[in-house]
């Protein structure tokens, strides 16, 4: 006997079902509930209104219209930031709390100057560049392709012939480097960081692993001296941030860029704090508390291992990753411009592939702010438009976007458009 289940017993189900597999779609999750449940009577329609009500898939994207988000990203000055050490030639803005921080130009900069180079705070790289780390071919700190059987590559530390660590690093100073957070990421030095990283891949979720890698350099500096920790903690805190909780309540999602929904945030925090905090097994107990034998300060603690600061931590990584998976000190005050006087390119390939170097693109003026492109500059105004609102960012208004509305806005009417048109006025009269 076939039976339509009780709001509460199915909602139950597709929670269980989402939990198992959180990349199943509405289609493939809804032919698993009957699947699995034979005697019920389920449409798709409502399989996907109770996966929305209990925020298992995120809504469509608001895409139309004049939108302004009712939220926006936050952000904070970083008062202990030496730009100096980077460049004399800007300077860092507060501008209001909806555009918030940037930078501006201390002098005239010629078109094609450069005007910074920097490496990451962090580096989670593009999925395939990942591989590569995994397959011991590109370099475990800054990503750069490994020149096979050069003398200067140096293996992991901690690797041996019983317990593999497949990180190899370009030369020794890459090596120095990578001490700021890949003991707490090698699976010999810290076994229980292995699923959240394999989970963070299968996902293709950048910011996962992002979060990852910003969370092992704090709880290393932590060992260290207070500067170290306050600098790196200060650095992370000053970050644009829009939650998880918020991108997922405005349905802002990027149309370029897979969004997790609550199921998988679950799940990546569950694997997230038995990797830095709670191992399940004793043996890796033992060796997370070797590496960490100093506590953080609580508020530290709180932020990163409460459930709300988790998701925030994954705000902050999804704003401010470069596009191949940097976290960049001073590139994370860039804003966004569709007409941006500044492009960052990444020039050192052979010996440095994650530094970037920011070049001016045109004359730029002393007072004037640089800005680069969040968005591909080729797509058309309501493309553009529509990525940066999934963002979260709302409408641009740069001069580029202000003359292409106007055009719009003056276009003549298409055959379809007036077609409809007609249509409607038809209807209105009762003709149709």
């Amino acid at each position: 006997m076939s039976i339509s289940p009780h709001e509460d017993e199915l909602a139950h189900a597709l929670i269980d079902l989402k939990s198992r597999d959180p990349q199943l779609g509405i289609s493939k999750i809804h032919a698993l509930l009957l699947k699995n449940y034979p005697d019920w009577i389920v449409s798709e329609k409502r399989t996907r209104k109770i996966l929305q009500l209990h925020g298992l898939i995120v809504a469509p994207t608001q895409s139309s219209g004049a939108y302004e988000p009712p939220v926006y990203p936050s952000s904070r000055v970083i008062e202990s930031l030496n730009l100096e050490q980077w460049s004399r030639k800007v300077a860092v803005k507060y501008f209001n709390k909806k555009k918030g921080k940037g930078l501006v130009a201390l002098t005239d900069i010629d078109e094609g100057e450069t005007i910074w180079r920097e490496d990451p705070f962090i580096i989670a790289p593009e999925p395939e560049i990942y591989d590569m780390q995994k397959a011991s071919t590109a370099c475990g700190y800054c990503t750069t392709p490994l020149i096979p059987d050069s003398p200067l590559i140096n293996a992991c530390p901690a690797s041996s012939s019983t317990s593999y660590c497949p990180s190899r690093f370009c030369n020794r100073l890459c090596l120095a480097r990578s001490a700021k957070n890949h003991p707490l990421l090698c699976p010999v030095q810290n076994p229980a960081s292995e699923p959240l990283l394999k989970f963070a891949r299968d996902q293709q979720w950048m910011a996962l692993h992002a979060l990852a890698q910003t969370t092992s350099r704090i709880l290393l500096a932590n060992q260290l001296m207070e500067p170290a920790l306050q600098h790196d903690w200060d650095v992370v805190m000053g970050l644009a941030e829009l939650g998880m909780e918020d991108r997922f309540k405005y349905s802002f999602k990027s149309a370029s860029a897979p969004e997790p929904d609550r199921a998988t945030w679950k799940k990546g925090f569950e694997l997230y704090v038995k990797a830095f905090k709670e191992s399940v097994a004793p043996q890796d107990q033992k060796k997370l508390a070797k590496l960490l034998k100093k506590p953080l300060p609580e508020d530290v603690g709180n932020e990163l291992f409460q459930y709300d600061g988790f998701l925030r931590g994954l705000g902050r990584m999804n704003l401010n990753l470069e596009s191949h998976g940097g976290l960049y000190s001073v590139h994370a005050h860039l804003n966004h411009s569709c007409d941006p006087n500044t492009s960052v390119r990444h020039l050192d390939q052979r010996s440095a592939l994650s530094r970037i170097t920011v070049l001016a693109k045109r004359p730029i003026k002393i007072g004037e702010e640089l800005v680069i492109t969040y968005v591909n500059p080729k797509l058309g105004y309501k493309a553009r438009q529509d990525e940066l609102r999934g963002w979260g960012f709302g409408s641009c208004t740069c001069s580029r976007c202000v003359e292409e509305a106007r055009m719009v806005r003056q276009a003549p009417a298409t055959n379809d458009e007036l077609d409809d048109l007609a249509d409607e006025l038809k209807a209105g009269l009762g003709v149709i």
